[in-house]
């Protein structure tokens, strides 16, 4: 009984601290066509800018791949007046930090500075945007740099080519066949008049958005983001090419071979609705069903009580016009890729056919509003909430009311969202293996 009441208080206690995280914002747009929104938190004196940029890998030329994430790099090199290789002593010697992200939709980059360096964060970002430095010199000085990381991360990385190896085969029309991380071969040939031309498409003011958040006052900040990022000229409008997948109606079968590995890893791959739509949100709670905890199907009965794989696992990997399924597992011992399989399905047709218990679903409530709160405990959080949230979704308020389409979700749902894509023939079942031995060829 006590530890009834105990649970039952955290509950509660949850559920206040989640409806006490609402994230308050203004929003306003440039007449160039920057969006921008304000977020004030007066906890700590530190203060974030960031834009977002409408760009990602699905906006490449399929000969050229690898341009989006190849900027993320790039545009940290200087501008007219932040000279090469000044940025980030600017930003480090200001007691600031930076980084920036790539995926196939979008780019991000931001700074985290002393809120008193505010307006020195929002001069930076309107640098990178009107006056960024594009020349032979950093386009090969960030080629090699690309390259050491493509080595690094994928190419002598154990199980580092798992996406592109599941993009390519998943995909057959959609940009989204192909990594961030592109094709070296494409950035070698690119020109510099290429690079130069797809800064000036897509790097403009009306395909970002700017989120500043953190110890910063309104109508201060509004006076500094008109002054430094008003002036700049609106781009050409940037027109979206819409790619549609023909539906997948049988299983797809393929094997990638990598040298880094000694283990195989069973995949099952699944193409799934947009992250916009409520079934990508019944998708995430079913990632945490089958693989989040010991508990959960896919690790109770394979990892531990069956001991037929080392590792088990599933996500969904929710997109702007597509998602992906991911199911893996490395088999233990002599089982196999195809006796793993089996024993996951077994556990998937669960999920199709029985609704989960109600001990469980309150398990899995608890998980998601636990995510929320923490997704928005600190400011840098929030910051790219909010951008992700305007620039993606179409909806910034999401940031406070995605919560409510989580704790909407049934248990009914759950269970008709399986069985409606992850069925056998609706994905890839890719053999993930070690290479073969050059000798034995």
């Amino acid at each position: 009984m006590k530890k009834s009441l105990m649970a039952l208080s955290s509950v509660l206690m949850l559920g206040s601290v989640a409806s006490a995280q609402k994230v308050a914002f203004e929003e306003f747009t440039l007449e160039n066509g920057l969006h921008v929104i304000l977020h004030q938190d007066k906890s700590a004196p530190v203060v974030i800018t960031s834009v977002m940029y409408h760009v990602g890998a699905k906006d490449e030329n399929p000969e050229r791949t690898g341009f989006a994430h190849f900027f993320e790099h790039l545009l940290f090199e200087g501008t007219q007046n932040i000279g090469r290789g000044e940025w980030f002593k600017i930003v480090s010697g200001n007691g600031g930090t930076n980084n920036a992200n790539t995926s196939d939709d979008r780019t991000y980059y931001y700074e985290v500075f002393p809120s008193n360096n505010l307006e020195l964060g929002l001069w930076m970002e309107s640098e990178r945007l009107l006056h960024p430095v594009i020349n032979q010199i950093g386009v090969d000085t960030q080629n090699e740099v690309v390259k050491e990381e493509k080595r690094l991360r994928v190419d002598n990385s154990p199980y580092g080519n798992l996406f592109s190896a599941v993009k390519k085969n998943i995909f057959k029309k959609h940009p989204y066949r192909w990594a961030p991380i592109g094709s070296m071969e494409h950035l070698d040939a690119a020109t510099l008049e290429e690079f130069q031309a797809f800064n000036k498409k897509f790097y403009v003011p009306n395909n970002a958005v700017l989120v500043v958040a953190g110890d910063i006052e309104y109508d201060q900040t509004i006076k500094w983001v008109n002054k430094y990022f008003g002036s700049i000229k609106r781009g050409a409008d940037v027109k979206k090419q819409t790619f549609v997948e023909d539906p997948i109606t049988q299983t797809i079968r393929a094997t990638h071979e990598d040298p880094n590995i000694q283990l195989p890893m069973a995949v099952a791959a699944y193409r799934t609705p947009s992250m916009k739509t409520r079934d990508a949100k019944v998708l995430d709670m079913i990632s945490s069903v089958l693989s989040d905890g010991k508990s959960s199907m896919l690790y109770k009965k394979i990892v531990d009580q069956k001991k037929i794989a080392l590792e088990v696992g599933s996500f969904n990997y929710s997109e702007e016009d597509y998602g992906t399924y991911f199911v893996y597992g490395i088999p233990m011992g002599d089982n196999t890729i195809e006796s793993l399989v089996k024993e996951i399905d077994e556990e998937i047709l669960k999920l199709q056919t029985t609704l989960i218990s109600e001990r469980d679903f309150q398990k899995l409530q608890n998980k998601f509003e636990n995510q929320y709160v923490n997704s928005n405990s600190s400011v840098e959080g929030i910051a790219e909430n909010l951008a992700t949230y305007y620039l993606l979704y179409g909806d910034i308020n999401l940031i406070n009311t995605e919560i409510d389409i989580y704790r909407s979700i049934t248990r009914e749902e759950i269970r008709d969202a399986a069985k409606k894509y992850l069925n056998p023939n609706q994905r890839l079942l890719l053999d993930y293996v070690p290479a073969k031995d050059k000798a034995q060829n």
